[in-house]
């Protein structure tokens, strides 16, 4: 699941490139991308995006059965987005070490006592790959 995250990201077009996935038995309930730039939005982080789509769906705030692929480590705002909607599981393949809050700097599950699992670094070679061309290209 984490290659449709990763091709997700590639259509982020101006902003930085993180696709997301929302998967419910094996199935894709919800995609996503950064829509920032797109959108003039603060919060339409990939995550976000896709995790409202999938409430839409699934007609239901509680995402307690869905797994979420992400291309990066979820920040703050949206780690504890997840940790609301009751996401079980979360694979995420670069870490961020900056903003990251599901790893070992700063994991937002202590403070609410949730048993979303957290899985980092699934394909982290391809998803540091996207990140690091994206802002090689910012930089030139």
């Amino acid at each position: 699941m984490m290659k449709f995250a990763l091709e997700e990201a590639l259509k982020s077009g101006d902003d930085i490139p993180v696709g997301a996935v929302v998967v419910k038995d094996g199935e894709i309930v919800a995609s996503a991308h950064n829509e920032r730039e797109l959108t003039n939005d603060v919060t339409a982080h990939a995550e976000i995006v896709a995790i409202r789509k999938a409430q839409q769906k699934l007609r239901n705030w509680r995402l307690a059965e869905c797994e979420l692929y992400v291309t990066l480590e979820p920040c703050p705002m949206c780690a504890w987005a997840i940790l609301q909607s009751r996401i079980k599981t979360v694979y995420f393949g670069s870490y961020d070490r900056n903003y990251g809050a599901l790893s070992e700097k700063l994991d937002l599950r202590t403070l609410n006592n949730s048993s979303t699992k957290v899985y980092g670094g699934i394909m982290e070679k391809e998803c540091d790959k996207l990140l690091s061309d994206y802002f090689k290209k910012l930089r030139s």
